[in-house]
C-alpha cells in the first residue's frame, strides 16, 4: 500500500485506537462488566474497524481502480483485488 504512505500516519492513529478498544473488550470481560456495557464496547470497536475498511477500500478503489493511466491488467487486477477484499469482509 504504498500509495497510502501520505495517510499513513493517520491510518496507524486509527489502528491504535482500535487496538485500545479491544483492549477495553478484554478488561470488560476480565472484570466481569454488565453485558450492555460489554455489547457497546464491541459494537464501538466494530464501528472503528468498519471505518478504517471503509477508508482503505476507498483508497484501493481510486488508486487501482478508478486512476486515469492505469492499464487494462491493471484495473483488472485492482478490481478483483477489491472484490476479493468484500467477499471476505461480508462472510
Amino acid at each position: 500500500m504504498s500509495h497510502t504512505k501520505a495517510g499513513r500516519d493517520d491510518l496507524l492513529k486509527r489502528v491504535r485506537r482500535i487496538s485500545g478498544q479491544v483492549q477495553a473488550i478484554e478488561r470488560a470481560l476480565e472484570g466481569g462488566a454488565d453485558c450492555a456495557k460489554t455489547l457497546h464496547l464491541v459494537a464501538a470497536t466494530r464501528g472503528a474497524i468498519n471505518g478504517l475498511l471503509d477508508e482503505i477500500i476507498e483508497d484501493h478503489a481510486r488508486e487501482h481502480v478508478a486512476k486515469p493511466g492505469l492499464s487494462d491488467e491493471e484495473r483488472a487486477q485492482g478490481v478483483e483485488e477489491l472484490l476479493e477484499a468484500i467477499r471476505r469482509y461480508s462472510k
